[in-house]
This record gives C-alpha cells, sequence and structure tokens, in this order.
C-alpha cells in the first residue's frame, strides 16, 4: 500500500523547459528589434555558448552532481552555503555575459554592451514567466490529506526556492522538500532517496517516485529500491535498462495508479495511461 509520494519539481509539476524558452524569446526579441536578426537562431547560439562555457568552469562536475544545467547559470544567484557554490556565484555573473556577447558575434554583432544588457535582461525575464502544468494542482489537490508528500528536486536550494517563490501555492502541499544542494548529492544517487525517505514514516516499499527525468528520478528510484512513475508528456522512448515500474502520459494517470494500489487491484509492472 502506497503511503507516501515523492515528487520531482522541473518538468514534473513545473514547466521550467517553457519559462526557460519564454524568457529566451523576450530576451532575443530585444535583439531583432535593434538588429534586425533573427531572434531563434540567437537564442540557439546563446544556448550553444552556454553550454560550452559552463562545461568549461572547474565548477562543473559539482552543477552535474548537484543537478543545475546551463540555462539555470543564466538566471540564478545561488547564494548558497558552502565553497562550491561560492565558486559558482563567483562565476556567473561573467558566465552570463559571456554567454549573450558571445551568442551575439555568432550572429555577427560584436556589441559587448548590448550583450551585458541582454544577460541582465534575461532573469528578470525568466522570473515573470512562472508556468505550472494544467494538471498539477488539480492532481495535487486531490493527494494532499490521502498521502505524505514530499518535494524531491535537484539544484541550488536558493535557485529551487525562488522558483516555488514565484509559485508560492505549490509548496503547501508537501510536507517535506528535499533539495539535492542542501543534502550534497542529487538524484540519481540512491543515498538521497534513503536520504528523503527518513524524513517519513513508511517503509521503501509504502513510497512511489513521480518524475519526468529517466536518468535522474526513475534511475534513481530504482537503484534506491523505490517503485516509480515516469510521467511521459513528451513521448520519449525509455533509455537502456532504466525501467519505471508505471508510466503515464501526464499527472493526471498517476490517480488510477495510487488508487489501484491502494485498493490492491493494480500490480507491480510497466503501464501507459493515455
Amino acid at each position: 500500500m502506497v503511503k507516501a509520494i515523492l515528487f520531482d519539481l522541473d518538468d514534473t509539476l513545473l514547466w521550467d523547459k517553457k519559462s526557460i524558452k519564454e524568457a529566451f524569446k523576450a530576451t532575443c526579441e530585444l535583439a531583432k528589434a535593434k538588429y534586425h536578426i533573427d531572434s531563434g537562431l540567437l537564442e540557439e547560439k546563446v544556448r550553444e555558448n552556454a553550454r560550452e562555457l559552463y562545461a568549461s568552469y572547474d565548477t562543473y562536475a559539482f552543477t552535474k552532481d548537484i543537478g543545475i544545467n546551463p540555462f539555470e547559470g543564466l538566471w540564478g544567484n545561488f547564494a548558497d552555503e558552502g565553497e562550491s557554490f561560492r565558486k559558482l556565484k563567483a562565476i556567473v555573473p561573467t558566465y552570463r555575459r559571456e554567454s549573450w556577447i558571445k551568442g551575439l558575434k555568432a550572429m555577427g554583432i560584436d556589441d559587448s554592451s548590448f550583450g551585458a544588457t541582454l544577460a541582465e535582461t534575461f532573469p528578470t525575464m525568466r522570473k515573470k514567466m512562472p508556468f505550472v502544468y494544467d494538471d498539477t494542482y488539480p492532481v495535487l489537490d486531490q493527494l494532499k490529506g490521502k498521502f505524505q508528500l514530499l518535494l524531491l528536486t535537484n539544484g541550488s536550494p536558493d535557485l529551487q526556492q525562488a522558483k516555488l517563490d514565484l509559485t508560492p501555492k505549490l509548496a503547501t502541499y508537501f510536507d517535506h522538500i528535499i533539495v539535492s544542494g542542501d543534502f550534497g548529492k542529487g538524484k540519481p544517487d540512491p543515498e538521497i532517496f534513503d536520504y528523503a525517505l527518513k524524513h517519513l514514516p513508511v517503509k521503501k516499499d509504502e513510497a512511489i517516485m513521480v518524475g519526468d527525468n529517466l536518468m535522474t528520478d526513475i534511475l534513481g528510484a530504482s537503484r534506491a529500491g523505490v517503485d516509480s512513475v515516469w510521467v511521459n508528456r513528451n513521448g520519449g522512448l525509455k533509455q537502456g535498462e532504466v525501467m519505471p515500474t508505471y508510466e503515464i502520459a501526464d499527472l493526471e494517470g498517476l490517480l488510477p495508479i495510487v488508487e489501484g494500489l491502494q485498493s490492491g487491484k493494480l500490480a507491480k509492472h510497466s503501464v501507459r495511461q493515455c
């Protein structure tokens, strides 16, 4: 019987990819207006340079372990404790400027001052565009009070809190919120799952992990001996030997699964709810 549900945050409950996409679109439109360039192509070039720069810093291994992606680096403050976070915070201003300046140069525009302006604009735009999936609150409304709910998210505590501050209703559903940057390791490391479960009065077979990422949420749950539900909103394909216990096309599909597990009518096997 399921007593606790662990939820991922980004692109499971919050539509983070859309927020980043819309922030890029709004910022790149400024460059289009000034220089009459293709805003979509500029976004592509900035993303390319951001990834390359991000991987060049000595903080890269740390950000991979914790689960902070290059585009979060374009708007996060990383005002967190610890030497690695202090290094990241120090790098970020230059990283942001260089990502946009190099992106412009790739479009044939050499304007460092304007690149710096775009670098400052992007965080503002991202903060204006928090998106929550349409099914997030209705599903959480039906689960709250019936199950222990725990939010298990990779990332910087400061940045993940900023996301929750932008969507204040979301945090109210959860009994506990665990961020990898506080723990020191991120999903798929099984230790963070063990740590999360210590906050709940349940056994592993009484918990289930819900997330969109096969290589973090689902793989980590599998390694920790916890059943999982893969929220496969985009019709992605399974990767390698990573097998979710259940697969759903949207968050609404979680409800019949937990109801079936509660009643004993649903066996543990991979299913697809469309």
